[in-house]
């Protein structure tokens, strides 16, 4: 599914294909990860994210299939100086990483310096798409007020980033159907999709989201979303 790309769901197999199965959780151990990645090629899921170290394995473990490998860069807090999270990036794109979800400089945006929050965004989309890698924008929603949520979304689109992404999940707040409603407006007429995460544990959780506009989902229950749909629809 393109970033921009949104639909109605028809059927169980669908909800899988806008969902990133995540295990962001600090404790995850390597047999977790190979779990989630089996979890994923059973079920069709559009990626899995999983932390830095574990890139390498889960690209191994998927490598053939069309599950994507994501992991995240600057998180939870985004408070990491451009430059390392563009080489905390460019290691896991060496690694296998084909999707990138960077943490903005919240702290920065709230100082009002933009400038700062842009060229911290750039400087990892200039070095993921160089190799054709993905970026998602982690605006952590729940710590910003409407106009700095539809600022922040501006200057990702501005930066050239592929989706702007509700929260980290670690959060005060997760993702909201008002939030979601709020980016997708904020990027409209441009082709950056929608991730809403952080408390999306249900397939009635889920469908909202994506009626909404969001066009992926993140979430630590992908499996749970999946089967529940299966009784829903059938």
């Amino acid at each position: 599914m393109n970033s921009g790309e949104s639909g109605c769901l028809k059927d169980f197999g669908s909800i899988a294909r806008y969902i990133d199965h995540t295990l962001l959780k600090p404790e995850a151990t390597e047999e977790d990860v190979r779990k989630l990645c089996l979890e994923a090629k059973e079920y069709g899921f559009a990626a899995v994210c999983v932390h830095p170290p574990y890139v390498r394995l889960a690209s191994q473990l998927l490598g053939g299939t069309p599950v994507k490998v994501c992991t995240v860069v600057g998180f939870p807090l985004g408070a990491h100086v451009p430059e390392v999270k563009a080489h905390e990036a460019r290691r896991a794109v060496a690694d296998g990483a084909e999707e990138i979800d960077v943490v903005i400089n919240i702290g920065a945006l709230k100082s009002g310096d933009d400038e700062l929050v842009y060229r911290d965004i750039r400087r990892v989309v200039d070095v993921c798409h160089e190799e054709g890698v993905l970026v998602k924008v982690i605006i952590e929603a729940s710590y910003l007020t409407d106009g700095e949520k539809i600022e922040t979304c501006q200057l990702a689109c501005r930066a050239g980033a592929d989706y702007v992404k509700t929260s980290t999940g670690f959060g005060p707040g997760g993702a909201t159907v008002q939030d979601v409603i709020l980016m997708r407006e904020a990027v409209k007429g441009s082709s950056v999709g929608v991730k809403a995460a952080g408390g999306v544990r249900t397939y009635d959780d889920a469908k909202k989201m994506i009626e909404a506009g969001a066009t992926r989902i993140g979430t630590s229950t992908g499996v749970q979303i999946v089967e529940e749909s299966r009784k829903q629809i059938h």
